[in-house]
């Protein structure tokens, strides 16, 4: 693979990205997966699980389906407009929830440690490099306790090698009109890099109309791939999922891949990954 410097993550989500975010994502079905994430905490915590982080929180949809879950939640992102967005809707539904500025790659909250940390929506794809992932889940396992659960989402390599749409567009209606949102992506295979570049053109009634636009970049993976790089910083995957189903089986057409690790050195011997 080719090697990749790790610089600053441009700035992502920002300004009028974030306040027209959830319209985009109006769909996603954040309470069901919440509840998956909410039966994974279940299924292989050890003991009870109640002090929750999460990583790269967005608007915080995902923290407050699973805060209902009778968590208490610490969520942090990179991003202040998203985190903004979050607070006001915390607000709004008289949310316990926890906004907080955090760099992945720099994690220090001192409630550590916690029972669970959760990364979703593919965010740990943001961090592009394996020195810099490296850094990330030594963080993880830094703040998780002795028998704490790792519980995570990521781009499976397999499916968007073979499927990857080039150009996709998002609609949405609004009252002042419409929202129109083309994410235009270039992989760099060698590297498991996905560059999406964003439009968002919002096209007012009076024929006036604003355009946004900026770039990300989201790593991919193969399970083999995020195995070792756990290894390394001494996780140990449990299971495998593919996506937020129990039965659903890992193929080459999965997209999304959620995984639960442990600290290595609490795993149970006789404990079998999958």
């Amino acid at each position: 693979m080719k090697v990749v410097n790790d610089p600053k993550p441009a700035p992502s989500y920002n300004g009028r990205h974030a306040e027209v975010y959830d319209l985009f994502y109006a769909d996603k079905p954040y309470k069901a997966e919440a509840d998956f994430v909410h039966q994974c905490l279940q299924m292989f915590g050890s003991g009870t699980v109640r002090h929750v982080l999460e990583l790269a929180c967005g608007t915080g949809s995902h923290a407050l389906a699973l805060e209902r879950h009778g968590y208490r939640i610490i969520a942090t992102d990179y991003s202040e407009d998203m985190l903004r967005v979050g607070r006001a809707k915390a607000a709004s539904e008289r949310s316990s929830v926890e906004f907080r500025w955090q760099d992945m790659r720099t994690l220090d909250v001192p409630e550590a440690p916690f029972d669970a940390i959760i990364s979703l929506f593919d965010s740990i794809g943001y961090v592009a490099t394996d020195e810099a992932l490296q850094r990330v889940l030594s963080n993880v396992r830094r703040h998780l306790g002795k028998e704490g659960l790792f519980v995570f989402e990521f781009w499976h390599a397999a499916a968007m090698l073979r499927n990857y749409d080039p150009v996709r567009v998002r609609r949405s209606s609004t009252p002042e009109g419409e929202l129109l949102r083309i994410s235009t992506t270039t992989l760099e295979s060698d590297a498991g890099l996905a560059n999406v570049a964003y439009s968002i053109y919002e096209l007012h009634k009076d024929g006036t109309y604003s355009v946004t636009s900026e770039t990300q970049t989201n790593r991919y993976f193969l399970v083999q791939e995020m195995a070792k790089l756990l290894d390394c910083a001494g996780l140990v995957p449990v299971h495998w999922f593919g996506g937020f189903r129990a039965d659903s089986p890992i193929t080459k057409d999965t997209w999304h891949i959620v995984g639960v690790a442990k600290p290595a050195e609490t795993w149970n011997t006789r404990g079998r990954t999958s």
